[in-house]
Formats: C-alpha cells, sequence, structure tokens
C-alpha cells in the first residue's frame, strides 16, 4: 500500500486538506484515532440530545452572492461546496460585558462601532485606526515573522485599557494559546472573522451537518477514511518521511504526510529526534465548558447568541490557580441563530465555558474527580444566571454535562487538553522531516473556517506543486 499522502486525524484541517487532494486524483488514506470524525469539532449524545465540543458559532459568515475574497467564499470554491449546502444561520446578535462597561456585536461592523462609539466616546477614532491597521494587516507578514504582541499593537492604538480588554477578551477565548496576550497575525484574522464578518451555524444538525457533508465529500472524491485507526510511528530515512506505523503494526508507505494531530504531538510520533528549530511545547490553557440542557418551557428573556463575560476590572487569561476560573467566560445560547422554519432546532441549552487548569484536574483520584466535576458544573451553571440575569438554571435542567480538559485529552488526544495547542506555531506548516507537515491549531489557523483553509493551504503549497 502506497499513498500519495497519508493525512492524520479526520478532523475539520484532515477533512478539508483530503478533499482538496483527492479533487486532483491524489492518493490519500485519512487515519483517525478515534470512531468519530471531528476532533476538536465533534458531538456526541446524552440522553437522546446530541451536544457539540468546540462549536459555540461558526466565524467567518459570509451571506450568499458575498464578496469571493472572503474567507467563506474561498473555502467553498477550493472544496467546490455549493453555498447553499451548508444551510448557514446567522447569529442574532452578541454581546462582551465587563463590569459597568457592555459592546454588542453581529454580523457586520456597525454594531461593534455604534457600541465602542456609545460606551468609549473617547476612543472612537482610535478604535478605527485600530480597524483599519488590522483589516490591512497581510497574513504573508505573519508568515514571514515570529510571535508580536497582539495585546500591544492594541495598546498602541486604544488608549483606555477596559476598551482594550473588552476587544481582546473573544479574541482570545476564541484562539490564543498564549497567556494574556495573542499572536499579531491570529488577532489580525479573529478580528476580521468575529467583529466584520460574525457568527453564524448551520441550521438542522449543527457541527454534525457540515462533518457529514466534508466525509462524503472526501469519500465520493476517491478519499479513503479509516477509522479507529491510531498511528503509533511516523517513519523516515534520511531526513524524509516513508511511512507511518498503525496500532495494529501495518506499515503503510507515503510520499507525504500531513498531520492536523499538534505540534507536539506529532514530533512525538517521529521515528527520529526533533531538531531545536522545530521542538514545540504542549500549551497550558485548558478550559471547562458546562453544558445545561433545559427543559422546554424554561427562558433565559435573552436573545444573545453568545456572552463573552468579565467580572473583574481587567481581563486576566491565563491557567488558573485551581479547577475553574468563573471570573471570566463564554455564555452560548445555541438556539439564538436566525433559524429558517423548517430547519430542526438545537435542544434549548446554556453552555458556559472557563479556564481551568489542567494539573489539578490530573492530579485528582476518580472519585475525586466526579466529586469536583459536579461541584464545577453547579459552580458554572450559577455564573452563567448572573450573566443572563435568569435563576434556578439547574432546578430547570433536564440534564448537565461537563467536558474537563481530561475529558478533551482523552478524546481528542492533545497534550493537557489544550484545544489551542502550542503557544508557538509552524506558521509556514514544515517540520524537521522534508514531506512531513502541520496543518490545524498549530499551524495558526483557528476556528472551523480557519481549520479548513489551513488544510487546504498547506494541501495546494505542498502537495499540489
Amino acid at each position: 500500500m502506497k499513498y500519495d499522502t497519508i493525512i492524520i486525524g479526520a478532523g475539520m484541517s484532515g477533512l478539508a486538506a483530503g478533499i482538496r487532494l483527492a479533487h486532483y486524483e491524489k492518493k490519500v488514506l485519512i487515519c483517525e484515532r478515534h470512531f468519530r470524525e471531528g476532533g476538536l469539532n465533534s458531538f456526541y449524545h446524552r440522553h437522546g440530545v446530541m451536544l457539540e465540543t468546540g462549536l459555540h458559532a461558526m466565524t467567518n459568515f459570509a451571506p450568499k452572492g458575498a464578496n469571493k475574497n472572503l474567507p467563506l467564499m474561498k473555502l467553498l470554491r477550493q472544496l467546490r461546496i455549493p453555498y447553499d449546502a451548508l444551510h448557514l444561520r446567522p447569529q442574532r446578535g452578541s454581546s462582551i460585558v465587563f463590569p459597568g462597561k457592555r459592546l454588542d456585536f453581529n454580523n457586520g461592523f456597525t454594531e461593534i462601532t455604534d457600541s465602542v462609539n456609545s460606551q468609549f466616546p473617547a476612543q472612537t477614532d482610535r478604535f478605527l485606526e485600530l480597524d483599519r491597521f488590522l483589516c490591512e494587516y497581510e497574513d504573508a507578514t505573519s508568515l514571514e515573522k515570529g510571535f508580536i504582541s497582539g495585546r500591544e499593537t492594541v495598546n498602541r492604538f486604544v488608549s483606555d485599557p477596559v476598551l482594550a480588554d473588552m476587544l481582546l477578551c473573544p479574541l482570545m477565548y476564541y484562539g490564543s494559546a498564549v497567556e494574556n496576550d495573542i499572536d499579531l497575525g491570529q488577532l489580525a484574522l479573529l478580528y476580521r472573522s468575529i467583529y466584520h464578518e460574525g457568527f453564524c451555524r448551520p441550521g438542522g444538525n449543527g457541527i454534525r451537518e457540515i462533518l457529514d457533508l466534508l466525509k462524503e465529500r472526501f469519500q465520493e472524491s476517491g478519499g479513503e477514511l479509516r477509522m479507529s485507526c491510531h498511528v503509533e510511528k511516523i517513519c523516515s530515512k534520511e531526513g524524509k518521511v516513508t511511512g507511518i506505523i498503525t496500532d495494529k503494526g501495518e506499515f503503510i508507505e507515503a510520499e507525504n504526510i500531513l498531520s492536523s494531530a499538534g505540534a507536539p504531538e506529532t514530533m512525538a510520533l517521529c521515528d527520529v529526534c526533533v531538531t531545536p528549530g522545530y521542538r514545540t511545547e504542549p500549551g497550558s490553557l485548558a478550559f471547562v465548558e458546562a453544558i445545561a440542557v433545559m427543559d422546554g418551557g424554561f427562558n433565559t428573556a435573552s436573545n444573545r447568541t453568545v456572552i463573552f463575560f468579565n467580572q473583574e476590572e481587567r481581563f486576566d487569561y491565563r491557567s488558573p490557580d485551581g479547577l475553574m476560573d468563573t471570573r471570566s467566560g463564554v455564555v452560548c445560547l445555541p438556539e439564538n441563530f436566525y433559524f429558517e422554519k423548517n430547519d430542526p432546532l438545537p435542544a434549548r441549552m446554556i453552555r458556559l465555558t472557563a479556564l481551568a487548569g489542567y494539573q489539578y484536574w490530573k492530579n485528582l483520584s476518580p472519585e475525586q474527580y466526579q466529586v469536583c466535576k459536579k461541584k464545577c458544573t453547579e459552580e458554572a451553571m450559577i455564573q452563567a444566571g448572573v450573566v443572563l440575569r435568569c435563576d434556578a438554571i439547574l432546578d430547570n435542567a433536564r440534564f448537565t454535562d461537563t467536558i474537563t480538559p481530561l475529558t478533551l485529552e482523552k478524546f481528542t488526544n492533545r497534550t493537557r487538553g489544550a484545544i489551542y495547542g502550542s503557544a508557538v506555531k509552524l506558521k509556514d506548516g514544515r517540520t524537521h522531516l522534508r514531506n512531513l507537515y502541520i496543518c490545524g491549531t498549530d499551524q495558526g489557523f483557528l476556528g472551523i473556517t480557519g481549520a479548513m483553509l489551513s488544510g487546504i493551504s498547506i494541501a495546494n503549497q505542498y502537495m499540489l506543486v
């Protein structure tokens, strides 16, 4: 067995890369260690309800017929997927809530501009200067340089520290692997994808809708997908990949290997030592996500789709000294999108995501883990009640479920459950081996749209030449 490319991981980036290569009649194999595709953006069922991992909202919304250079439109064109196949439903509107201040934003730039002008009138011109800079910032510039502080860049334009924190809060929660900062290239990408393009969600089956579509498109294009196929080793000779060995002891030969498993995780699979220039460390930032599925009659009285909140004077985005830090976080209400008449609606639920201390979870005994998981669920839903200004969430919940860093580590194989990967990104996708490449989170692209564009860009740059 010999393939043009073996892709490790059937997440968004891996599937998108596979489709792109298969379109050009490349012989492609995707190996997925789990029994379900999706990786960091997948789904599972509890009590007959589908719950999603990762998807609060899909960024980079573009209406049908939008500018063909927008990321979503590029993505669909590269994958040869018609716009209507995604059944995208735009958000109702989202908010950033800090003590005494609130910024609202929607799909498009008008609402966030009006909010800044209302809440921080003396900063409006500075904000618009920041906006111009970030909208003109070239992705190529980011690839050519190492880490540039996004926080310092924002502070250079915006002199009010509260406004700076408020603008940074959603961007960090939606993609930063760096404590209290974010790489400028990633900042610019996320800024445009959230504040200019905005949030949406596939109608009907949510994330499953996208995964089913990608899987079908990959296989009908001639790609091969092996589920529950764990790559044990990446084999190489004289600085070049030769293939992989699976957990069943099978050697599979390949001209190229593209890994979406994360940079540190991929390096650990290699049969040769990693050169210092490509050494990456596991990320330090992990999260807890508590989900409460509500009784049908419960109403939060909020029409907001996603609420980013912070309770302190300053926003502190770092690994907490404890199991969970609910001083800041993200509350999502999946029902608050503009669904159409015949769409099957998601179950009424409240989701809260907060920073978590991985090592504190890791040190728990199995008995302690269950007790602490229950306690964190309760604390999270109390905090969600404060943010949404509604009482008795737990009293009106059909059931709850909580995803911890250990859950993510177990089911995604991401070290320390760090969903945003290493703080050091391999922006060009290259590794210490000539034909081993990285795509996805540790290449530096973020979100569902970003992940798919990452897979496509690496495939185009290195495997279709």
